[in-house]
C-alpha cells in the first residue's frame, strides 16, 4: 500500500478501510496503539520531527467504527479513564526565603515514567483541581531550587475549542480556529507547593516557561505554538502572576459548561488571560495553512 500522507490528516476511501481491515484481521493479539502506529508507518502519517500521529490516528479510527467501517479490538482501558496515580510522599520542609536564594531554577520537561510519577502525585494532593489527566499534545514541566528541591509543577494542554474573548482577540472565524487550535496551549495547571513561600516566584517561573515552551513544542511535537491561554477562577484568585507575566486579560467565562445543553449547568466564572509567543501571531493563526 503507497503511502497516501506526510502531516496532514489523511483523505480515507475503501481502499484504506480494506487495508485497515485486513491489518486488524491479520494481527489479532494488537492492541488500538499498535495498529495506529503501523499505520502512521505505512502511510507516512508523522510530524515534521518524525514522531507518529499516533493521537491522530486513533481518533480516526474511532470515527471509522462509530460510522461501522471497521471494527476495533477493545481498549485496554476506557476512554478519558484516569491515569494510574502513584501518591508519594514529597519533602515538606518549608521554603520561606527571597527569590535570589533559590536562583537559578531548573525548568526540567517532564519526560521519564519516574518523572511523570512525581508530577502526577504532585498536581493530585496539593492542587485544589486535583489531577485526572493530559489529553491531546501537552507538556509537563517539573521547576526545581538551584539545590535540586522540589518547587513547583505547571501543565500546558489542548486549548480551549472555543471561547468567544479569546476568538474575537485572535480574529479568527470557525474554520481557521478548528484547523489552527493545535498552534495554541492552556495553561491548564499551575501548582506552587504549599510549603513554599517566596515573594514573585510563580511570575519568575513563567517567565522562564515563556522563553522556551515553543522551542519545546517543537522539538516534541514538531510544530510551534503561538499563543498560550489560561483560566483563572474569579472567586479564588486574582491573577496577580499572570498580570506580573504580562499575560492579557481578554474577558471572563459566562459561567456555563460546554456539557451545558439546557443552560442550566453552572460553573465557576473564570478570566481569561493570553500570552501571544510572536508579534505577527494573528497573521499566524488566521492564516489557511501553517508551515
Amino acid at each position: 500500500m503507497n503511502k497516501i500522507i506526510t502531516s496532514a490528516r489523511p483523505v480515507v476511501t475503501e481502499r484504506e478501510i480494506k487495508y485497515i481491515r485486513q491489518l486488524i484481521d491479520a494481527n489479532p493479539a494488537w492492541h488500538r496503539t499498535k495498529i495506529s502506529y503501523e499505520l502512521c508507518k505505512v502511510w507516512g502519517w508523522h510530524t515534521s520531527n518524525g514522531r507518529p500521529k499516533d493521537i491522530s490516528c486513533r481518533d480516526l479510527l474511532r470515527e471509522l467504527e462509530k460510522k461501522g467501517k471497521i471494527t476495533l479490538p477493545k481498549p485496554l482501558r476506557k476512554s478519558g479513564s484516569p491515569d494510574k496515580i502513584w501518591l508519594l510522599e514529597h519533602t515538606r520542609t518549608p521554603i520561606q526565603c527571597p527569590l535570589g536564594n533559590i536562583l537559578p531554577l531548573c525548568v526540567k520537561v517532564v519526560a521519564s515514567p519516574e518523572e511523570s510519577r512525581v508530577f502526577k502525585s504532585l498536581l493530585a494532593q496539593y492542587h485544589y483541581l486535583g489531577f485526572n489527566r493530559a489529553v491531546g499534545e501537552n507538556i509537563k514541566y517539573l521547576i526545581y531550587s538551584s539545590t535540586g528541591t522540589e518547587l513547583a509543577c505547571i501543565l500546558f494542554g489542548s486549548s480551549a475549542f472555543s471561547c468567544a474573548p479569546r476568538d474575537s482577540f485572535i480574529g479568527w472565524d470557525d474554520k481557521t480556529r478548528r484547523a489552527n487550535l493545535i498552534y495554541t496551549t492552556n495553561n491548564m495547571r499551575f501548582l506552587i507547593l504549599p510549603w513554599v513561600k517566596v515573594p514573585h516566584l510563580a511570575s519568575h517561573i513563567l517567565g522562564l516557561i515563556l522563553k522556551r515552551i515553543a522551542s519545546d513544542w517543537q522539538s516534541k511535537y514538531g510544530h510551534g505554538i503561538y499563543l498560550l491561554e489560561t483560566f483563572v477562577e474569579k472567586n479564588l484568585f486574582r491573577g496577580t502572576c499572570y498580570k506580573a507575566a504580562n499575560f492579557i486579560c481578554v474577558g471572563h467565562t459566562k459561567g456555563r459548561s460546554r456539557n451545558d445543553v439546557y443552560n442550566k449547568l453552572k460553573v465557576p466564572i473564570k478570566d481569561i488571560y493570553l500570552y501571544p509567543l510572536s508579534r505577527n501571531f494573528r497573521e499566524v493563526l488566521c492564516s489557511a495553512s501553517i508551515a
